[in-house]
This record gives C-alpha cells, structure tokens and sequence, in this order.
C-alpha cells in the first residue's frame, strides 16, 4: 500500500469548463508538485474530455497525468475515504461518502474549495471550520489575490515556461501555424473566449476600424454564436477565416489547457470569462477583459470591482478610468466598441499594468501549496 497521502477531489461540472478546469489543474499540481495521490471525481466525463483529450467519456476509472479520475457514479459506490477530502465549489459529497468519513478510524480533514474572489470578506473566513450535522468538521478554503487568502493556481515553472514562450517568436508562430493561423507581425492579437453578450456586436466594429490590423482568435464555444450573427453567417467551425476591413476573424478548434496557455501567451490582449480562464489571462501578463458570470441580484457587479481595484491599482488615472469602463460596458453589454477605441492610446501602460500584476501575484504563494500546508498544520 503506498505511503503517499490519498486526496479526494470532488466536482460537478456546472458551468461548461470552469470547474473541471480548476480541479484538473489543481490535481495535475498536487501530484506533481507535491507528490499525493489524488482521486477525481468528475460527474461530467464528457466535458472533461474536452480538456483532456487523451481521456474517454466511457471508461469510469482512467489515469492521467498520475491522477485517477474517476465518474462520479448515481448511486454512490462505497469507498475508503482519503487523507483529504475535497468538494469543489460547494458541489455537496454523497451521503454514503460522508458517512464513511465519519466512520472512518482515522482523521480526514474535509475542505469546501470556494470560488475565487477578491471581496475582503472572503479573507476573514477562509480557513474557518464549520460543524456539520453529521458531527465532522469542514473547513471552508477561500482562494484569493491577499497573502492572507488560498492564493491561485499556478504551477511552480508557469513564468519560466510564459517567458520561454513568449521570448521566442519561432515557437510562437510554429503553434499557431499548428492551429492552421498565417501569423501577421503587423496585427496585434486578440483571443475570445467569453459568454454570449450584447457587447461583442459593437466591439467587433470597432475592430474593423481599428488603425492596427487586428487577427482575432476565436476558439469553438459560446462566443461563436454573436460571431455568427455578427458575420450574417449560419454556422462556423475550425478553420473558418472571415476578414471585415482591418479584422481578420479565425475560428480555432476547442483547445486543451496547455494549447489554450500557449494560445494566451500569443495574444496582445485577452477576453477571457468564469475563473479558469480568467486566471490564466492573468499569468499569461497581458492586458484582459473578464466577462464575469451574472449572478442573481446583480452580486457579480460586487465581486468584478472587488478584483478591478486591485488590479488597475497601479495606473494612472487616466488610464484606469478607461479600463473602467471598457470592463463595465463588456459586463453590461452596452458601449464596448467606444471603449475600446478609447484604450488604444494606453496600450504601453496597460501592457506594463499587467506584467506588473503577474509578477506581485506570484510573489504571494500558490494554492496547492497553501492547500498542503494547510493540511500539515492540521494534522
């Protein structure tokens, strides 16, 4: 049997990939960081397929990257609870499971994975215990921009590997040549990957009329549809190229994570969506737009200030006013081609802004890491 700790991860897939795209991340990390075993449990194996692409949807035990993925079986299947047990999200364990946990004759330290947020009040929750009726104890794991949060994904050589990439034009122009793309030097790049929203239609005419070609590099998802009526066209797939006065449009397949990393460190700027994206625009330090997902009650508008604030911290008024409204009216959906031309001018200062940004956060610890410690102190 081995002497490795064994960790549970548990997810439901809600909205397409941002959730299986932080567990998979994260159990990647855990076992090649860290070096535990990890269980994950996926109900969806369909969609983690689509990010995984050596995976299948009909196998329900498989082994990648040295994580057992597992489907999350209806009716629960009894098993041995491991070390830690993670629920990703609130995603609510099987009773069975909860109760073999607290069957169990050794201690398990059960976390709640929240979504990542800026809001000041996550940080003086996080790590806080909760006694559940079933007489265990689950701590609620906050990730977060403070020193005093969950810290964010992000695995130990990701810079180092960014600035490789980034530092190298032949690399650079080889993977999108793979992806079918005649790179342009004189345009600048620009990657969709967001929710369908009122705002794209104004923003791709302003892109036409931009006096700096544009390629934009859409790759398959919800974004097509806007594309699609935008381009008075039925359906698009891979490969389709589409050019409207200084707007070069090309439609990418579905990537996996390490292509879509790759495809981030390639653009000069991002839109990007949910949280799995969203981070990774970050480290990629490039200028971004993050289409945050609407909430009820209009909490969404809270929670995108919460992160705005502290990432234009370091502008200049002027320029953070701009961003300020570029983000409200591609979150409002309304006015986004306006704003956008409005930033032209700041690019240096964007551009500096979010290297900047990337460089502080990876001063401030990782969340696997922050996750193992946390576990270590526990115990």
């Amino acid at each position: 049997m081995s002497s490795k700790p064994l960790w549970d991860i548990f997810c439901v897939v809600v909205d397409n990939f941002g959730d299986i795209g932080v567990t998979w991340r994260l159990a990647r990390q855990l076992v090649a960081e860290h070096h535990v075993r990890v269980r994950l449990w996926v109900d969806d194996l369909g969609a983690f397929a689509r990010i995984c692409p050596d995976a299948s949807v009909d196998v329900p035990v498989q082994l990648h990257c040295g994580v057992e993925v597992r489907h999350w079986p209806v009716p629960w299947k009894a098993v041995e609870p491991g070390e830690v047990v993670i629920e990703a999200f609130a995603c609510n364990l099987p009773g069975a499971f909860i109760q073999a946990m607290r069957e169990a004759k050794r201690r398990i330290l059960w976390l709640n994975l929240e979504y990542l947020s800026a809001e000041e009040w996550t940080v003086g929750c996080h790590g806080l215990p909760s006694l559940q009726p079933c007489g265990l104890q689950k701590y609620f794991f906050f990730p977060g921009f403070d020193p005093r949060s969950g810290g964010v994904l992000r695995e130990r050589d990701l810079i180092a590997r960014r600035q490789a990439f980034q530092a190298d034009p032949a690399a650079q122009r080889s993977f999108l040549q793979g992806l079918g793309l005649t790179p342009r030097p004189e345009a600048r790049r620009i990657s969709l990957f967001a929710y369908e929203g009122a705002a794209t239609a104004g923003w791709f005419d302003s892109l036409t009329h931009a006096q700096q070609p544009v390629q934009l590099l859409v790759p398959e998802g919800r974004p097509l549809r806007d594309l699609s009526r935008w381009l008075a066209v039925e359906r698009l797939a891979p490969g389709d190229r589409f050019v409207r006065g200084g707007l070069e449009v090309c439609v990418l397949p579905f990537l996996s994570q390490d292509d879509y990393d790759r495809l981030l460190w390639c653009c000069d700027f991002n839109a990007v969506r949910g949280e799995e994206s969203f981070l990774r625009a970050q480290w990629a330090g490039r200028p971004f737009v993050w289409h945050i997902y609407p909430q009820e009650e209009d909490a969404h508008w809270t929670k995108l200030w919460a992160f705005f604030d502290l990432y234009a911290d370091g502008l200049d008024a002027q320029a953070r006013l701009a961003l300020h409204a570029f983000w409200r009216a591609w979150n409002a959906g309304d006015g986004a081609g306006p704003a956008w031309l409005a930033l032209q001018g700041l690019w240096p200062l964007l551009s500096a802004n979010a290297a900047a940004w990337a460089e502080r956060q990876q001063r401030l610890g990782d969340l696997a890491g922050k996750l193992v410690s946390f576990h270590q102190d526990w115990l």
